[in-house]
């Protein structure tokens, strides 16, 4: 992410917008998800393994459903990792034992700038927290554990025992495997071919109830159930299985932000066309600048629902979204406007909801011993669950561990 302006002068949140406290408790109130109860009691975790990442003071009937999800840190971060992913982390924060991962074994799938991955993953973290992330820290263990994936050893050693009891045709399957390839021709790694698999481990490492997943995602979520439940079946035991089969966790709003220059594409990083995304950095005038170009569709009248105008469907969700404003007063508002009343509209509309974010990433990112310290701890409270998960899969499938010569 690049630095902002200095001029950029840290105000009271608008009401309304979704980092401002009051805001937040309404959103946490009517988060849309298809889901049980979080607080109702998830399935017993591996032995050993308390409430609450471990901390060992709570009964296992009040250990609150984990959900775990991450980003990969490549490039700046954009406006559908923030509305898909991010900013529904902060409501999940509130009503789940939540673990957020920067997932920068993942980055390296695909060829990379080492110094840009080093870069980039700092910058990620103070992208989480900026957006309205609450990590845990010793002050404050109850937060959300933010952690980068590389700093826990057991995501790889999982990830290769994994792969040795995962049939290589499930992975020949894999959708998003079949449109990287193409991409990268001759080049493909053996890292992109098996990366589901890492996500999959991931996933399981640490007994998790919710995965927070788009349409595009769902493929991925399945094959680590089909993985759980293999391991499972094949080295665990009926009433205490090694790894447990995470459900989804469908959000309807902003789940999936499209490409400006293409509605029927998703908001990506990889995409060559700077035009097609909104960086959470990008200044003001970028913004303007490229709501005003995003390609429309020449229908009269803007309407939600369509499947004919894929781009009026994503902009309106966007304006939805950043303005607060609910899906029946946005429809009443645009009924009768024109793509040239519209795009001004939602430019400014997105220009408010960053600009609190932007400040705050700034700040952050002249504060790296702050940033460290969220990311070591973090560290060291997703590994004391890790490594219990990794621990009793190397049993199951008989290794010698070192407390079996205590």
């Amino acid at each position: 992410l690049r630095r902002l302006p200095l001029a950029l002068a840290l105000r009271p949140l608008r009401a309304g917008h979704p980092l401002a406290p009051a805001a937040r408790a309404k959103n946490r109130t009517a988060l849309p998800v298809l889901s049980a109860s979080a607080s109702t009691t998830g399935a017993e975790p591996p032995a050993g393994e308390a409430a609450e990442g471990g901390a060992g003071d709570l009964k296992k009937a009040e250990r609150r459903k984990r959900v775990i999800s991450g980003v990969q840190p490549t490039g700046n971060l954009h406006l559908g990792n923030y509305l898909g992913a991010i900013r529904q982390w902060t409501e999940l924060q509130h009503s789940y034992d939540s673990f957020f991962s920067i997932v920068d074994l993942h980055a390296i799938t695909v060829p990379h700038d080492p110094k840009a991955l080093k870069r980039d993953t700092l910058a990620a973290a103070a992208a989480y927290i900026a957006c309205g992330v609450e990590p845990a820290t010793a002050a404050n263990p109850s937060g959300a554990v933010v952690f980068v994936q590389s700093h826990v050893k057991a995501h790889a050693e999982l990830t290769w025992l994994l792969n040795c009891a995962t049939p290589m045709t499930w992975l020949q399957r894999m959708i998003q495997y079949k449109e990287k390839a193409r991409k990268q021709g001759e080049n493909v790694a053996v890292g992109l071919f098996g990366y589901p698999v890492l996500m999959a481990a991931d996933i399981l490492l640490y007994w998790t109830d919710k995965v927070p997943v788009g349409e595009d995602q769902k493929q991925h979520l399945e094959l680590a159930r089909d993985i759980a439940r293999r391991f499972n079946d094949a080295y665990g035991k009926k009433k205490r299985p090694v790894f447990k089969e995470p459900e989804p966790l469908i959000l309807e709003t902003g789940a999936r932000i499209m490409s400006l220059l293409d509605g029927t594409a998703k908001m990506s990083k990889s995409d060559p066309a700077e035009g097609s995304r909104i960086s959470l950095a990008d200044p003001p005038e970028v913004i303007r600048r490229k709501i005003k170009r995003c390609k429309t569709d020449s229908f009269e009248g803007l309407e939600f629902g369509n499947p004919e105008r894929p781009e009026c469907q994503n902009l309106l969700a966007i304006y939805e979204i950043v303005s607060g404003k609910s899906r029946e007063e946005v429809t009443r508002e645009v009924a009768d406007m024109s793509w040239g009343t519209f795009k001004p509209v939602l430019a400014e509309a997105l220009v408010a909801h960053l600009e609190p974010i932007q400040v705050r990433y700034g700040e952050l990112m002249q504060d790296k011993t702050y940033l460290h310290s969220v990311l070591s701890y973090g560290a060291e409270r997703a590994s004391e669950v890790a490594e219990k998960t990794l621990d009793n899969a190397k049993s199951a499938m008989g290794f010698t561990l070192p407390s079996d010569f205590e």
